[in-house]
């Protein structure tokens, strides 16, 4: 306040006035002039000094600790390994930490400002530490009386995340801030930065910014919009809790806070502001990133074996895989699509795939969220498998192991074994044809008694078990191709038997089959457990003509970051068959889809009109079904069924739920792997046969078809041309339509001829004592009983007296008179005779007990 007082002429000045332009006066002098100032700014000058140097002598000690860590540490961290198809494409991650590194330009220009607004806003001026925000977070701490309040820059950050600086100590800042001193010193702004936005956890089991972006946003980092980076700039505070996954009315406001920094300082305009906090988040649906596939888990297994878990998942590899992607999706969806087509239709009373979706929704999403201590029950509908792998080496394009891997990871193309039912038979002709049978030669489709195999309790083959059409009817005699076309169980056991259960078991181990195979003949009809993947590699050797691949490989190479290969997968083929027995059985196959029942896959459900070959197969009570086939390039196995062997319904066969998945498959692999006819190899010709004889063709042959009703139904003629060897060739000429005469005798050199051995070990037999004489029975064509001795030197020896029979043995030839069947011989039957001498008496003999017989 200023006021004047006159005494006399001139005005007299207050103190007060006088004080105020003193002061004036004084602040208009330089700095180093105002003594009133000075003082106390040497003096704060003098204590801040003073307390540097107690800062540095107290804290060298942390200096001497932060110069121990490794700066390259900074830049090495923990990364996904990336999985690639066939086609290098990339599918899939396997991870701890799920993070994939990328370099600086391929982060979008926005996310690097929105988190200089978010998190440091001085980030290209400071040294790495921001002092004013240390001073405030320090005063804000000092008051409340503990560390509420931290005033990290990106560079302290970086260096806390690289070096696992977690405890909320002092001790921990200050080695902090030394680390960040000797980073911003070895690491320019733009590596900081880029290595920052690598490492930074985003939430979600997210790490770094492009796994953040695919996670959230299903894109790449680069192509991330202005809201979208701000969103991942807004949950560096925390994670967590700010993540739209589990916090999205959050989220969006910790992103209009980031965009509103943005626009303060510029980097936005005022429209781009009100645009991005105008509009959604934009996420993607969330996924449990370790839940994805049955390819991919087993793709992690197979790496973790080749190089240890460690190296495995924290390595950041490049794995190429030998998997189609766009196969892998078709498998997928035709056994998704088929199977709920299955679970329609009428008479079809289990629980269904939507039931148990709606029932376990809940516990589905929480899992999603990353809650592991919940688990999906197990699922009781009906399941489906696929694989498909390329014949040259044996890569698997497509791997299915059920209808959702979110569900149950079990994989059932790969684990656990099931009856394989009758898509076993065509191992068993095979094995035929490799022995010298001739694919023509007849074999007898008539019913076979169940002592000679057992199938299913006491169905067996009186209820033609497995056939896969429901009109079945015995045929009588036929080819063995056409047994096998036709799906004929009891001419494939016959013909089963005639080649030894010994030699088709060791065609099957050839084929690449290490399940064990039951030593009894329902094996024939693949009563024995096979896993999906042993049959699909048996069936390899076909249009490899006799080669197989020595195993299934899904990884074909691993890499360091800088290229160089660590892992490769061995390629090798066996020899399983000759070319000519697979050939040969390729042939049939073949046959199959045209005149058997694999003939619905053009006729009912879209195959294409391309070569291809395979067998359908049902197990016993339709619990298990299957479609086995393959083209030139691949080979598709297909399965149907319950995780637990129930009846799916009565008539559900291998053609009606195996096939329609199988074809379209099938259908989808054409584009990349054009199918072909699978060559003839030499040493095989064509011969035309009779088929009623499967001998030579006459002219009369043609014009005799063996069953007309048969003819009828299939087309067939009575003559055709078959695949034959030299050593297989007939021949002779039809003996039933062209008069040639078939010889069953065999030529032995003397040392080929068989020599007499005991069948058993009689010493392991308690041998049967004869109480009485025996009985000769009513039929006795062998003439063992004939009338009482004629000579005196007969008299001796006691016979049976013959007495006349008026009754014939019932058989097919009961009504045909006596002589018709035995001569002249009158049949009579046979009396004890008693003896004409007394009986000698003999001292009593103990049999000793029986031996122990070990039966295993």
């Amino acid at each position: 306040m200023i006021s004047a007082q006159r005494h006399g002429r001139f005005p007299v000045i207050s103190k007060e006035y006088y004080s105020w332009e003193k002061q004036a006066a004084v602040d208009r002098k330089p700095l180093y002039a105002r003594k009133i100032v000075w003082v106390p700014l040497a003096v704060f000058a003098v204590g801040v000094l003073t307390a540097w140097i107690a800062f540095g002598v107290l804290t060298q000690k942390y200096e001497v600790r932060a110069e121990e860590f490794d700066l390259k540490q900074v830049s090495e961290m923990e990364s996904a390994s990336v999985l690639f198809d066939r086609k290098g494409r990339e599918f899939g991650k396997l991870f701890i930490q799920n993070r994939q590194p990328v370099p600086f330009d391929r982060l979008p220009p926005s996310l690097v400002k929105a988190v200089i607004a978010a998190e440091d806003n001085r980030f290209y001026d400071h040294d790495g530490v921001d002092y004013m925000g240390i001073f405030r977070a320090a005063l804000t701490n000092y008051r409340k009386g503990r560390i509420a309040q931290g005033a990290s820059t990106v560079t302290q950050q970086l260096a806390r995340n690289s070096f696992e600086l977690r405890e909320r100590t002092y001790e921990r800042k200050l080695v902090e801030l030394y680390l960040s001193w000797r980073i911003e010193k070895n690491f320019s702004k733009k590596e900081i930065m880029e290595h920052y936005l690598n490492r930074v956890y985003f939430g979600s089991g997210f790490y770094g910014a492009e796994a953040a972006s695919q996670g959230y946003f299903g894109k790449n980092a680069i192509d991330m919009s202005l809201g979208q980076c701000a969103t991942l700039a807004g949950l560096l505070k925390s994670p967590q809790a700010l993540s739209p996954f589990n916090n999205p009315k959050d989220s969006t406001e910790s992103r209009n806070f980031v965009l509103g920094r943005m626009r303060e300082l510029g980097f936005i305009t005022r429209k781009q502001y009100d645009e991005e906090c105008a509009s959604p988040l934009g996420t993607v649906q969330r996924t449990n990133p370790f839940k994805v596939s049955y390819a991919i888990e087993l793709i992690r297994q197979q790496v973790i074996k080749a190089l240890g878990f460690e190296r495995a998942m924290n390595g950041g590899y490049r794995i190429d895989t030998t998997l189609d992607t766009d196969l892998q999706k078709a498998a997928d969806r035709a056994t998704r699509e088929v199977l709920l087509k299955v679970e329609q239709q009428p008479g079809y009373n289990h629980p269904t795939f939507e039931q148990y979706r709606a029932a376990t929704k809940k516990i589905e999403e929480a899992i999603n969220r990353g809650n592991m201590s919940v688990k999906m029950p197990e699922p009781k509908y009906l399941q489906g498998a696929a694989l498909v792998v390329e014949n040259t080496a044996g890569g698997i394009l497509a791997l299915t192991g059920g209808r959702d891997f979110r569900h149950s990871e079990y994989n059932r193309a790969l684990q656990g074994t099931r009856p394989v039912g009758t898509a076993f038979t065509p191992l068993v002709f095979a094995s035929a044809y490799e022995s010298g049978i001739f694919p023509g030669e007849i074999v007898q489709d008539a019913c076979i008694d169940n002592r000679y195999v057992m199938v299913g309790g006491e169905a067996g083959l009186l209820g033609e078990w497995g056939v896969e059409i429901e009109e079945n009817e015995y045929e009588g005699p036929m080819t063995t191709r056409d047994a096998l076309v036709k799906g004929k169980n009891a001419a494939a056991v016959r013909l089963g038997m005639q080649v030894g259960l010994d030699a088709v078991k060791k065609t099957a181990a050839a084929a690449g089959v290490t399940s064990p195979l039951r030593d009894y003949s329902n094996t024939f009809l693949g009563s024995s457990e096979l896993s999906l993947d042993e049959l699909v590699l048996a069936y390899t050797m076909f249009p490899n003509v006799g080669q197989r691949p020595a195993d299934l490989y899904i990884i074909q190479t691993i890499r360091e970051s800088n290229g160089e290969t660590i892992f490769k997968a061995p390629r090798k083929r066996y020899r399983a068959i000759s070319p000519a027995a697979a050939y040969e059985t390729h042939s049939v196959l073949s046959d199959f889809m045209q005149r058997g029942v694999g003939s619905l896959g053009q006729k009912k459900f879209g195959l294409g009109p391309f070569p291809a070959a395979g067998k359908s197969g049902t197990a016993y009570g339709f619990t298990d079904t299957y479609f086995i086939g393959y083209t030139n390039a691949v080979t598709c196995g297909v399965w149907v069924g319950f995780d637990k062997p129930t009846k799916i319904y009565r008539g559900a066969f291998g053609k009606d739920l195996a096939l329609p998945i199988w074809s379209q498959i099938m259908n989808a692999s054409v584009q990349s792997y054009p199918p072909r006819e699978v060559e003839r190899p030499s040493g095989l010709q064509e011969v035309e046969i009779c088929r009623s004889s499967g001998l030579l063709a006459t002219p009369r042959c043609s014009a005799k078809p063996a069953d007309p009703a048969t003819v009828g139904r299939t087309g067939e003629g009575n003559t055709y041309k078959e695949l034959a060897t030299e050593k297989q060739l007939p021949k002779i000429p039809c003996d039933i339509h062209g008069g040639g005469v078939r010889t069953y005798a065999k030529e032995f050199d003397d040392v080929d001829w068989p020599r007499a051995a005991t069948a058993i070990d009689l010493t392991k037999i308690r041998p049967v004592a004869v109480t009485s004489l025996p009985l000769v029975g009513f039929n006795d064509i062998y003439r063992s009983v004939r009338p009482g001795a004629e000579s005196e030197n007969d008299n001796d020896i006691p016979v049976a007296k013959a007495v006349p029979v008026n009754m014939l043995p019932t058989s097919a030839a009961a009504s045909a008179p006596p002589a018709a069947i035995f001569g002249e011989v009158e049949i009579r039957r046979a009396e004890p005779v008693k003896s004409q001498t007394a009986p000698i008496e003999q001292p009593a003999i103990e049999a000793p007990p029986p031996a122990a017989i070990d039966f295993f």
